[in-house]
């Protein structure tokens, strides 16, 4: 525009022009309607215009001309980016390096301290709805997942009604792929992941299982669980492969295969650091003269550096692919750890299973060259719903479609440090828990019902949440608290702000601000539907299913 405005200007002082060429950021050529001499006048003059119309002309010339060649000839679209997801189960707040320098994991730390810590980041307390909430983005209770996990055995799975991460980034040109743990129902081949989004899929279909011969038993039914896209992978029946390196060399043949014409969704959900805890011995030595004493703590240490060794592999190739400077890494727990099977989310209060802050205060982070920002910790509030709508909208995608979405898009916020737009996390209302205790009088929300939420810097929970103890390492043993509330209590009241630890429960300090909470469990209740969690199905035996766990109808 400025050499526009400069012609324009010296149109009025100079009967004749120079022809010019200008360079616009060096981007591309874009070459000005002027007159170098009386002959270029003939045709224009012959047309008998004057002089406002001519100038006029020669405005409108000079931008059509610029336009459509630098359209035409050097317009890049954005490149969309890769994103890396990594999930790993039953990960607590003291379980990886930089919260606890016992834990050997330079890859992953460097990496959280290189990009964006998530320090106010919320899952849910267990596999199945954490998983479910990170795939559509949905309240649990609009999909009847407010109860518990999806059993092996159960006739149920993720809704075929709500659109899912990968079907909405398939739309955006990606290609989309899960390497590791599903659980999100299998019973019929509907379920399926590659039915689900996924272009391909291996890994496990139930919760868990041996990390070695890839077996699961449940009530005393046994079946293998290994399987590539729709059909199991029988090759590994009767060998001994970890895990965790089985899930990284299946990831890295996906990375090396790709077209990067187009962009990558990877999910790598991981089924370590789940319980048994097991580990190949070398990573368990890396323990052998560390301060941790216990035998199952040091298992699930070794997990860890297992895990950060992958991923420092997984790093290589994508840089050797050069992948890596356009891909979004996101490092993330599906809950918090269970206390008693070795894991540790000191100082937080409680674990897996449960609403306190030790079940869900996740531990997350993102890299990216394209972050805005780097090297810092981020106390925006952010929840794993949100990591739908953030990659449908980063992958220059559209929510149109979606259902009822319960997730903010969170880029702006992560990449930039603006203010997120969520001020309240929904953590769940499970009317099929058992009533506990004596319903709060003069509140529209029935207190005996298993709920939590987080209003601002406000949490409040009700129901039976039991196990709030706070669990110190060992070197601080002394500091070990058990949890010390009447057996009969169903309501607390925390600020997460000022006391994060749970320490101070304030549900008679604030009577009023209890009940306006209280009231948003009640609206939320109100939307919600029944609980989806059938009776077992023995047809789902893998005795009848050629021995392994699979789809049964």
């Amino acid at each position: 525009m400025k050499d526009i405005q400069h012609h324009l200007y010296h149109r009025h002082r100079s009967p004749q022009w120079k022809g010019t060429v200008h360079h616009h950021n060096d981007s591309y050529l874009c070459f000005s309607l002027t007159l170098g001499s009386r002959s270029y006048l003939k045709p224009v003059t012959t047309m008998k215009l004057n002089g406002v119309v001519f100038t006029v002309a020669v405005f409108l010339c000079h931008i059509w001309l610029c336009s459509s060649y630098s359209r035409r000839k050097y317009y890049k679209r954005p490149v969309k980016p890769n994103i890396v997801f990594v999930l790993v189960d039953d990960l607590g707040w003291d379980d990886i390096g930089y919260h606890n320098p016992d834990i050997i994991s330079p890859n992953l730390n460097k990496l959280a301290n290189n990009g964006i810590k998530l320090d106010n980041y919320y899952v849910q307390p267990t596999c199945t709805p954490s998983r479910s909430q990170l795939l559509t983005g949905r309240h649990l209770i609009h999909m009847g997942f407010q109860h518990t996990n999806i059993k092996p055995m159960e006739p149920t799975g993720l809704p075929l009604d709500s659109p899912t991460l990968p079907e909405k980034l398939k739309e955006s040109g990606y290609t989309t792929h899960l390497v590791g743990k599903w659980h999100q129902g299998h019973y019929t081949e509907k379920y399926l992941p590659t039915n689900r989004g996924f272009d391909s899929f291996y890994g496990l279909l139930t919760g868990s299982g041996n990390h070695f011969t890839h077996r699961r038993c449940f009530l005393g039914y046994c079946g293998y669980d290994l399987w590539n896209d729709t059909t199991p992978d029988l090759s590994y029946k009767n060998k001994r492969i970890y895990s965790t390196h089985l899930f990284t060399k299946k990831a890295a043949q996906l990375i090396r295969k790709h077209n990067t014409k187009k962009p990558m969704f990877l999910l790598l959900s991981l089924q370590a650091v789940h319980t048994p805890l097991k580990v190949p011995l070398k990573y368990k030595e890396l323990y052998k003269n560390s301060w941790i004493p216990s035998g199952e703590r040091r298992r699930l240490a070794g997990m860890v550096s297992c895990i950060d060794e992958s991923i420092g592999y997984l790093i290589t190739l994508l840089k050797k692919k050069m992948m890596w400077k356009n891909t979004v890494f996101v490092f993330s727990t599906d809950n918090g750890g269970s206390t008693i099977k070795g894991s540790s989310n000191w100082p937080l209060r409680g674990g897996k299973g449960r609403y306190w802050e030790g079940g869900i205060r996740g531990v997350g982070f993102v890299y990216s060259k394209l972050l805005k920002r780097n090297r810092i910790i981020s106390r925006q509030l952010i929840h794993i719903s949100d990591w739908f709508p953030t990659f449908v909208r980063l992958a220059g995608g559209s929510l149109n479609g979606t259902k009822d979405l319960a997730g903010y898009d969170q880029w702006k916020s992560i990449s930039y440090g603006t203010q997120t737009k969520r001020k309240e996390i929904l953590y769940n209302i499970d009317s099929c828990h058992y009533p506990h205790g004596d319903k709060l009088s003069g509140t529209k929300f029935d207190t005996r019902i298993k709920a939590s939420i987080r209003f601002g810097v406000w949490k409040v929970m009700t129901g039976k949440q039991g196990r709030g103890h706070w669990l110190a390492p060992h070197y601080m043993k002394d500091l070990t608290m058990q949890d010390r509330d009447p057996p009969e209590k169903n309501v607390w009241m925390f600020n997460i702000a000022r006391d994060p630890l749970e320490r101070k429960d304030l549900s008679d300090a604030y009577p009023q601000k209890l009940r306006m909470i209280l009231d948003r469990l009640a609206f939320y209740n109100k939307t919600a539907i029944a609980c989806h969690n059938p009776y077992m199905d023995l047809r789902a035996d893998p005795f009848a299913n050629n021995g392994v766990w699979g789809p049964w109808m």
